[in-house]
């Protein structure tokens, strides 16, 4: 998982872009369609990146294996439910909450 930030040498602005990469969701235990959960995810951790950034990338680019130490999740949320809520809890890891491997 990467997060980088276009940042000006100015770093009283803000960035002007911010990606997030996410090579794999592995979702164990859960009967939802794949595709709609990565779509529901996409658009809600979309969401929280531009209303609240990504801390811990806060002094530049960052590049993360994992994200551990997160709360479970329901194993009965819909499809959209369940990408919205693992969208949650990802912008909570690199938000600096959970333990994170770099």
């Amino acid at each position: 998982m990467g997060v980088n930030r276009d940042v000006n040498r100015d770093v009283s602005r803000e960035p002007s872009a911010i990606r997030v990469e996410i090579g794999e969701l592995a979702l164990q235990g859960f009967r939802a369609d794949p595709e709609r959960v990565s779509a529901a995810f996409e658009q809600e951790l979309s969401r929280l990146v531009r209303a609240h950034g990504v801390p811990l990338a806060a002094d530049g680019a960052l590049a993360v294996d994992a994200l551990t130490g997160l709360p479970p999740l329901p194993s009965g949320l819909s499809a959209r439910r369940l990408g919205q809520e693992l969208a949650r809890v990802v912008h909570e890891g690199l938000s600096g909450h959970g333990e994170v491997s770099r």
